[in-house]
């Protein structure tokens, strides 16, 4: 565990906000440094196809089953839009929130048009509503995607949100994925390393990018490589996404792996938990704070899913 005065506060944060930097930075790290954030936001991202379906338990058809979970396991923070937040954030005062800035939908691939996500609210928005609302919310969250054709205008507004941010002393996370006609393999070690550089150059406190993988044939592990992201961002911490849904063991072993051998700084976990029961759900979550913040070993965790 970490000490509020161990916290690096960016100066782009004024003296009379440093104090609520540095509670929001506890909050989301558990005052830990380290990150777990529960990601809820794939209601737009992916529409339904993460919700329905026979790989789905039937909880995670209503919107209101991830919140259920936030409130229910261990979490850093929960990730989502404002206007989820708006409607059912009133039954869930005891959540910390992340609001997501930007979505997109699925449906228009690459080979379409390049990605482009803009903002759906902004910041100042999301400082009234947190005053009026009463509600915790320790940080916001925002899409780049680095090889786009319409990647200016993204870093352009990454970086105004992070300054806004900070400004208020909100925590700010980058989910940062190369994609677009540009892009010729999404999952490169090396060209993830530089988006999580990039995410350190418009001062990000958090990058969230995808584990990459290995061509066939290379040598070393795919931990060691994913090092390479963790020097790149320097003083911004990197966290990798869960993904899709995956067996309970592989995925918290390669949890371990990304934060003791690569020095990751937590993860953002999405089907892997709310694709669950509640119960299950719940229990998931709990093993996945259990490796990110209390530092437990894999088998000590998967212990806590019975």
């Amino acid at each position: 565990m970490i000490k509020a005065e161990d916290v690096i506060v960016p100066l782009d944060v004024p003296a009379k906000m440093r104090d609520e930097y540095v509670k929001n930075y506890m909050t989301v790290t558990s005052g830990s440094g380290r990150m777990m954030l529960f990601a809820g936001d794939q209601k737009v991202e992916h529409l339904n196809d993460d919700f329905y379906g026979p790989s789905n338990h039937p909880d995670d058809a209503d919107p209101e089953h991830l919140f259920r979970i936030a409130s229910k396991a261990n979490i850093g923070v929960f990730a989502t839009q404002m206007g989820l937040i708006a409607r059912y954030g009133m039954s869930y005062k005891d959540v910390p929130y992340l609001v997501k800035m930007n979505s997109k939908t699925h449906l228009v691939k690459t080979d379409q048009r390049d990605p482009v996500s803009r903002n759906l609210v902004d910041v100042e928005q999301i400082v009234e509503f947190k005053k009026s609302s009463g509600l915790d919310i320790a940080g916001v969250g925002y899409t780049v995607y680095i090889g786009s054709e319409y990647e200016a205008e993204m870093l352009s507004g990454a970086s105004r949100l992070i300054y806004n941010a900070h400004q208020n002393g909100l925590v700010a996370v980058l989910w940062m994925y190369p994609r677009g006609k540009a892009v010729k393999n999404e999952s490169d070690p090396h060209l993830i390393a530089g988006a999580a550089g990039v995410a350190a150059c418009l001062g990000a406190d958090f990058a969230k990018v995808n584990y990459p993988k290995l061509p066939e044939g290379s040598e070393g592990s795919v931990a060691e490589a994913f090092r390479e992201a963790i020097m790149a961002a320097g003083r911004t911490k990197v966290v990798c996404a869960g993904g899709s849904s995956t067996d309970n063991k592989k995925f918290l072993q390669s949890l371990h792996d990304q934060i003791h051998i690569s020095g990751a700084a937590g993860n953002a976990t999405g089907r892997n938990i709310h694709q669950k029961s509640l119960e299950e759900a719940v229990k998931m979550a709990n093993a996945i704070y259990a490796i990110t913040v209390e530092d437990k070993g894999v088998e000590e965790a998967m212990e806590l899913l019975g």
